[in-house]
C-alpha cells in the first residue's frame, strides 16, 4: 500500500513539473502553420511596396514639339487606330527613300512618295540637273533626329511636319564622273521641315509627302 501511494506522489511531482513547462510559451515553440484566407472567412491585405528612392521617369516626348500635341490628338480622335512611333519611323523610310529617288533621277519612285505638285518640283530639279550635265552622288549618312514639329486636321485631311536633323554627304559629277562638287569624307548637317499628308478612314495607308522646306 505504501508504495502504491509512492507512485502516485511520483507521478503528481512529474505531472506538475510538465506543466510548468509545457503550459508557457518560451518564444521557441514551432509557430502554427498559417490558414488559406478562405479557412479564416476574411480576406488577405497586399501591403503596397514602398520605394525608398523614386522612380526615374521620362520626360515627355522629346520627338515630339508641344505645339503638335492639339492636332496630334485630333489626328487620333480621326482615326483611332493612328501610333504616332510607327508615323516616326515611317516617315524617317520615306525620307531616305524620296532623297535618293531624287538624287537618282527616279520619277516613279518619287510619284508612289510625293503628291503631285512636290513631284513636279523634284521633276523639275531633276530635268535641269540633266541639262547641266550633272549627276548627284549623295549619301545619307545619318538621320540624327526625327521630331514632329506641327500637326494638324481639316475635315479628314492630316497633314503632321516633321523636322530632320540629318548628315548628309553630297557630291556633284559631271556626265563623265569627274568631281565638281563636294566630298563623300565630309559630311554636311541638314535641317528639313517636310510635310506628310493623308486622308483619314481611307484604303489607302500611305502617307505623302506634301510639303518641304528648310528648317
Amino acid at each position: 500500500m505504501f508504495f502504491v501511494v509512492l507512485l502516485a506522489m511520483v507521478a503528481g511531482f512529474l505531472a506538475l513539473r510538465l506543466y510548468g513547462v509545457l503550459g508557457k510559451r518560451t518564444g521557441h515553440e514551432q509557430q502554427p502553420l498559417p490558414r488559406a484566407a478562405e479557412d479564416r472567412g476574411v480576406a488577405i491585405a497586399v501591403p503596397r511596396t514602398v520605394d525608398m528612392v523614386p522612380e526615374a521617369r521620362e520626360p515627355a516626348n522629346r520627338n515630339i514639339d508641344p505645339r503638335a500635341e492639339a492636332g496630334l490628338r485630333a489626328i487620333v480622335a480621326g482615326e483611332p487606330g493612328f501610333d504616332v512611333a510607327q508615323f516616326l519611323g515611317g516617315a524617317q523610310a520615306a525620307y531616305r527613300m524620296v532623297l535618293e529617288a531624287f538624287w537618282k533621277g527616279d520619277d516613279a519612285a518619287l510619284a508612289e512618295l510625293a503628291q503631285p505638285d512636290v513631284r513636279a518640283a523634284f521633276a523639275d530639279a531633276i530635268a535641269a540637273r540633266e541639262a547641266a550635265g550633272e549627276v548627284l552622288d549623295n549619301r545619307l549618312v545619318t538621320i540624327e533626329r526625327a521630331m514632329i514639329v506641327d500637326a494638324g486636321l481639316s475635315g479628314r485631311e492630316a497633314r503632321i511636319t516633321v523636322r530632320f536633323d540629318a548628315d548628309i554627304a553630297a557630291v556633284t559629277r559631271d556626265s563623265d564622273g569627274m568631281l565638281l562638287a563636294g566630298s563623300l569624307t565630309d559630311a554636311v548637317a541638314t535641317h528639313d521641315l517636310w510635310t506628310f499628308a493623308r486622308t483619314l478612314k481611307s484604303s489607302d495607308p500611305n502617307w505623302k509627302l506634301a510639303d518641304t522646306d528648310e528648317a
